[in-house]
């Protein structure tokens, strides 16, 4: 039986894409004019995308009038891999401290080349694919204005932004071939069961929430820039509002900042808050307010559970931190900040709705370095970690209405097992749910464990086999655990070695590709990713 996928027009689109990032390369380009350092790094990653793009477009003439079901999810999952391939050329031209021996120390602080030859790409490719898939893990070592040029950092978080709302959701927005099969293609990338369509055309459902997304973006920026100037925020110059805009909107959380967020004012830390909850919110919602709907915002009933979750959380958080006697005793760190102390509402509070919110929108920045928080609380951080955003959002991680059905599900067996005459569907929102819906859902959530345990039997196993680290160093089950969850969720962050103040550069370069793997099938929701493993894609 022959092959049924017209790869050559979904490789053709990918080339498209690849060549319209020289685009968005000129941003870093014209940082790097400014700060005068990094200029040849971003003249070679545009002359990259253009070549490779025009390349690919070659293999098919009219590549959107032979797009179907099947060449959508080829063109959605090569289009990441590319994406995330084409950013991995800055960090390797530029070699600025990601380029680090294998093995090596958490925190590396002389970029020394790898004697290893797969150490500097899969550094690379972990560093970029993190920055699409918005999962904010690095192994960049020492973060530092003297280690790493001004453009290649903004790269680093312009990456997040452009994967944030989705490339392809984007490309959809602005090429016209992508129109026909616009929506196929939005369902398959956008995060959750499906993506709401607010206008009649596609396009403009893409135009209208990536308008959205870079307004929210540019508001945040701009307050940033209003603490600076009030003097609540001595820190956040226009270089940092700028990057930490790019980096918030998408849940991303990678900071130019080796502290993440400690290292500003208790001011920023708060504005900081609503925009993460923001971005894990479902941007239809928006959409709806901004045309004066607030009824359908209030009503909906993802929304209140995603309020509820993080309000109970950030509650028992607070307790946690007000008792905890790993803090009982005040810590000052080198930026002034005292770290929550027993007793301390106020701390307590800020750092545990901080980190409940980054950790449940899968943002991965950090309020304070979350490993010295006693076992409850890092327990807590490790179930919101497989909470996640809304659907619709810019969150990662298995989704807020996902598991609002689960617990529908639930209790409506529970019912039935008292009452097993009545028939009594689910309902989201006032509507009954089908029975292949729900089957997804519980598919999606059961491949999502499985992987997530798989993650943590191949780094454990390569660990032990290869090494981890330093000489002598173990991976810790936690350890293991947790960069399991953070990668295959996009959460970035996990706990000790692999915390917000450490990173993953301790790894093998097999481990580190093996999770770039994670991260871009976490991003794309499993199936679009996997559905391309099956015979029956390619041949029925």
């Amino acid at each position: 039986m022959s092959v049924r996928v017209d790869w050559r027009a979904s490789v053709a689109l990918v080339g498209t894409v690849v060549r319209y990032l020289a685009v968005a390369l000129l941003l870093p380009l014209a940082t790097a004019l400014i700060y005068g350092d990094g200029i040849g790094v971003f003249v070679v990653t545009i002359a990259v995308a253009l070549a490779v793009g025009t390349a690919l477009e070659r293999l098919h003439d009219d590549p959107g009038d032979a797009l179907g079901a099947r060449e959508g999810f080829l063109m959605v999952a090569l289009t990441w891999l590319a994406v995330a391939l084409l950013g991995a050329v800055p960090y390797l031209l530029a070699a600025h401290g990601i380029v680090l021996p294998e093995p090596v120390d958490i925190v590396v602080l002389e970029p020394i080349a790898p004697t290893s030859t797969l150490g500097a790409p899969a550094n690379a490719v972990f560093e970029s694919m993190s920055g699409v898939t918005t999962t904010g893990a690095t192994v960049m070592g020492e973060i530092a204005p003297e280690k790493h040029s001004h453009a290649v950092m903004l790269w680093r978080q312009q990456t997040q932004w452009l994967g944030g709302m989705g490339i392809v959701v984007l490309a959809v927005a602005i090429l016209p071939e992508l129109s026909v099969g616009g929506a196929q293609l939005m369902d398959a990338e956008a995060p959750g069961p499906g993506i709401e369509k607010l206008t009649p055309r596609i396009a403009e459902t893409a135009r209208a929430l990536w308008g959205l997304y870079a307004g929210i973006t540019l508001l945040e920026i701009v307050l940033l820039l209003g603490l600076n100037q009030a003097g609540l925020a001595p820190k956040m110059g226009p270089f940092n509002a700028v990057s930490h805009g790019f980096t918030t909107m998408p849940t991303g959380g990678f900071s130019p900042e080796s502290r993440s967020i400690e290292a500003f004012s208790a001011a920023v830390q708060w504005l900081i808050v609503p925009f993460m909850i923001a971005a894990g919110t479902n941007f239809a919602l928006f959409w709806h307010v901004a045309r004066g709907d607030l009824r359908t915002a209030v009503e909906d009933a993802e929304f209140r559970f995603y309020g509820g979750v993080l309000g109970v959380l950030t509650a028992i958080g607070t307790a946690l931190l007000f008792v905890d006697p790993n803090l009982v005793a005040p810590v000052t760190t080198e930026f002034g900040d005292t770290l929550p102390a027993n007793g301390d509402l106020e701390k307590s509070a800020r750092h545990a709705v901080f980190q409940v919110v980054s950790i449940v929108t899968t943002t991965g920045y950090a309020s304070m370095d979350f490993n010295a928080w006693s076992g409850p609380g890092e327990a807590l951080l490790v179930f919101a970690m497989f909470v996640g955003g809304s659907a619709g959002s810019t969150g990662g991680a298995i989704k807020v209405v996902r598991w609002l059905v689960i617990v529908k599900s639930i209790r409506r067996e529970l019912f039935a097992t008292v009452h097993p005459e009545a028939v009594r569907p689910v309902r989201l929102a006032g509507r009954p749910l089908d029975e292949d819906a729900l089957r997804g859902i519980y598919v999606f959530t059961l491949l999502y464990v499985v992987l997530f345990l798989a993650g943590i039997v191949v780094l454990s196993l390569d660990a032990a086999l290869v090494g981890y680290g330093e000489a002598g160093a173990q991976l810790s089950t936690l350890e293991a655990v947790t960069a399991s969850a953070a990668t295959l969720g996009n959460i970035g962050p996990g706990l000790e070695g692999v915390g917000p103040m450490g990173g993953y550069t301790g790894f093998t370069p097999q481990s580190k590709l093996f999770m770039v793997v994670l991260m871009w099938i976490g991003r794309l929701e499993i199936f679009p990713v996997l559905v391309l493993l099956t015979d029956a894609y390619w041949r029925s």
